[in-house]
């Protein structure tokens, strides 16, 4: 059992059946009335995010959860597909639940798969990642009266940024898996 003075962000949790990740949590003392526990929480299952409140000392079902190295394969448009990387085993997840994850991790690229239950659910991304550019218009000097500005860039993986005028085709750069914000270029 896990009790709300133990939340910790990253923790999952079962409230009714449902398993949840703690987004984010906050203890509240009133004056007046007693302490309960503010969190954001996102489901497992599907991802949607709900807000929650709890009263403080309150318990709940710690959901085990483990990382295992695995390989991803390739997305055919309605499945992912991983090797295990100890024992080739192969199996599928469906793209709808690893979208978000999914956009950040390029094929054949080995990753730590978020095992809840004994069930795979995400993947656990690094806090940023580097890949090349692969499509951007040229930033021609003088763009902008400041000098700064951004232009989109499309990345090996597919997914789109915003990064600065003076980054090209080929260039490899560093970006916040989070918030899909350019960090560097590498």
């Amino acid at each position: 059992m896990i009790s709300t003075n133990q939340f910790k962000n990253g923790n999952h949790i079962e409230v009714d059946g449902v398993v949840f990740k703690v987004v984010d949590f906050q203890h509240v003392k009133p004056g007046k009335g007693p302490a309960f526990v503010r969190t954001k929480l996102k489901r497992s299952t599907d991802g949607a995010v709900i807000d929650k409140t709890f009263r403080a000392g309150e318990k709940f079902r710690a959901v085990h959860n483990e990382v295992r190295k695995m390989q991803f394969l390739y997305a055919d448009g309605t499945d992912a597909h991983f090797m295990d990387v100890n024992n080739y085993e192969q199996f599928t997840i469906p793209e709808a639940t690893l979208k978000d994850s999914l956009q950040w991790v390029r094929p054949s690229e080995e990753i730590e798969l978020l095992y809840i239950d004994d069930s795979p659910s995400d993947i656990q991304l690094p806090a940023s990642v580097e890949m090349e550019v692969t499509e951007t218009e040229p930033g021609l000097r003088g763009d902008t009266a400041s000098g700064g500005g951004d232009k989109p860039a499309t990345l090996e993986s597919g997914v789109q940024v915003k990064v600065p005028l003076f980054v090209n085709v080929g260039d490899r750069v560093k970006v916040d898996t989070r918030t899909g914000d350019y960090m560097s270029r590498v």
